[in-house]
């Protein structure tokens, strides 16, 4: 595959159009690469939202504190802002395919050292719609979602849960209206007793979390013990989920 890009795209960064950049990178340079954000701690201990300042005990953001969470914790590897965000939006919405190298190893160099060892036994993509998915050709979720299960060694599963109704994009919505707008969209996709497995719940951006704990109560339904959430990117202010 990379010999076929690299015919088909100089090895050029995709992001400065000036640096050298390989396949293998994505198609972004050292130098934009360096302008990524990772998030560190201090952060809220149930969505993993960045905390401005020193917080030295674990709390829980505005945005947690009075919800009822499927989902034990959610994590993010880097912020959504800049380099990180431009390309999750060319992947996902122009089928920047180049790009799903860099974007996953964003997520593997912060997922991989957390998961690891840690008895997880599936990772779940967060489903598309059938109609969004033929749009799209390919759901972003799943091609993640895929490198992380292989570098875990776990199975991935996308035959579980079924994104049953279209919604609305959340982009412009608050809190309670994310929710609102996700709490049906989701059904077991077959008849599976999970037997309390650990299942790993992936995306590329987590905003308020809505999306993933509507994913997460359907897999605690269906017999799931434990999930987390994973996503490339941590929306700070507002950006697409």
């Amino acid at each position: 595959m990379e010999p076929l890009l690299g015919f088909l795209y100089p090895e050029c960064c995709q992001i400065c159009g000036e640096a050298r950049a390989k396949a293998a990178d994505g198609y972004v340079c050292a130098g934009c690469w360096r302008e990524v954000r990772f998030i560190r701690p201090p952060y809220c201990a149930r969505c993993g939202l960045p905390f401005p300042g020193a917080v030295t005990d674990k709390a829980e953001c505005a945005n947690c504190h009075d919800r009822e969470l499927h989902f034990g914790s959610a994590r993010a590897a880097v912020v959504a802002e800049g380099v990180a965000l431009d390309v999750i939006h060319r992947f996902k919405y122009s089928r920047a395919l180049w790009f799903e190298p860099f974007l996953a190893d964003l997520l593997l160099r912060e997922a991989k050292p957390a998961l690891a060892g840690a008895g997880w036994d599936l990772v779940v993509p967060v489903p598309l719609h059938p109609v969004k998915e033929r749009e799209r050709e390919f759901n972003q979720a799943a091609r993640i979602g895929r490198r992380l299960a292989d570098a875990l060694g776990i199975p991935m599963r996308t035959d579980l849960v079924a994104r049953t109704e279209p919604t609305r994009t959340q982009t412009r919505l608050d809190r309670d209206e994310r929710a609102a707008n996700v709490h049906r969209a989701f059904a077991p996709a077959c008849a599976v007793d999970l037997g309390g497995a650990s299942v790993v719940v992936v995306d590329d951006v987590l905003t308020t979390g809505a999306t993933a704990d509507a994913v997460a109560r359907v897999l605690r339904k269906m017999g799931a013990d434990r999930v987390c959430v994973w996503s490339v990117a941590r929306a700070v202010l507002t950006a697409p989920e």
